[in-house]
């Protein structure tokens, strides 16, 4: 995280010195503490936004009843979300993030479609995969008509970072084909969770998505 001011590498003479120095040590250690908070907030939000919804149908479900599951005010809400559909779509967005950090940190000599598969790759290392019960009930959720205009925004937004992200890496790579190459991975995405609900999760997820990404060629 960054600071409002460098922290010497050398001692500072004097008491005041010191306890400028200390103090800079305790805000960062604050900001930090502050930060995991707020993000530990937004995921209960976003956990009980759910678990309600799959409850008794997002129709059923109110802003004030997500707040009141979640153990926080209205305005805490407000804080965090603005609406509950946003609160729903949370961790895809979350997951839109990551996967834009891990292209743009893959190796820059990587062609591009082996970056876009090797970061997709790293997306699920170390994560807890979903059961086939939950994915089903969560896409059923996600049928609701409020849901499925903001999901298509995000996903073409998601494709448009995408390819930005591969033109910038270069190897030639235009805006035509680079967009070509988002919009199949999404595809891909979509295809392989299509599937795995289908034959009820028989084989792990990521080993399903790697599998038809690997069946294309560009």
């Amino acid at each position: 995280m960054s600071r409002i001011f460098p922290r010497s590498s050398t001692p500072v003479s004097g008491s005041a010195g010191h306890e400028r120095g200390s103090r800079l040590v305790r805000v960062e250690a604050v900001e930090t503490l502050r930060d995991r908070k707020k993000a530990a907030t937004r995921q209960s939000l976003h956990e009980a936004a759910l678990r309600l919804a799959m409850a008794y149908g997002l129709d059923g479900v109110t802003v004030e009843d997500i707040a009141d599951d979640a153990g926080v005010s209205r305005r805490t809400f407000s804080n965090y979300f603005a609406n509950k559909e946003d609160a729903i779509l949370h961790a895809d967005r979350e997951r839109t993030g990551r996967l834009l950090s891990l292209l743009v940190n893959r190796p820059v000599e990587e062609a591009p479609w082996q970056a876009l598969r090797n970061a997709v790759a790293d997306l699920f290392v170390g994560r807890d995969l979903p059961d086939v019960e939950w994915v089903e009930q969560l896409r059923l959720l996600r049928r609701h008509p409020s849901l499925v205009a903001r999901q298509a925004t995000d996903q073409i937004a998601l494709e448009r970072e995408l390819a930005a992200v591969l033109v910038d890496r270069g190897h030639d790579t235009d805006e035509e084909l680079a967009r070509l190459m988002a919009a199949t991975l999404m595809a891909a995405f979509r295809t392989a969770g299509a599937l795995w609900l289908e034959r009820s999760g028989e084989e792990a997820l990521p080993d399903l998505v790697a599998r038809m990404l690997s069946r294309v060629r560009l």
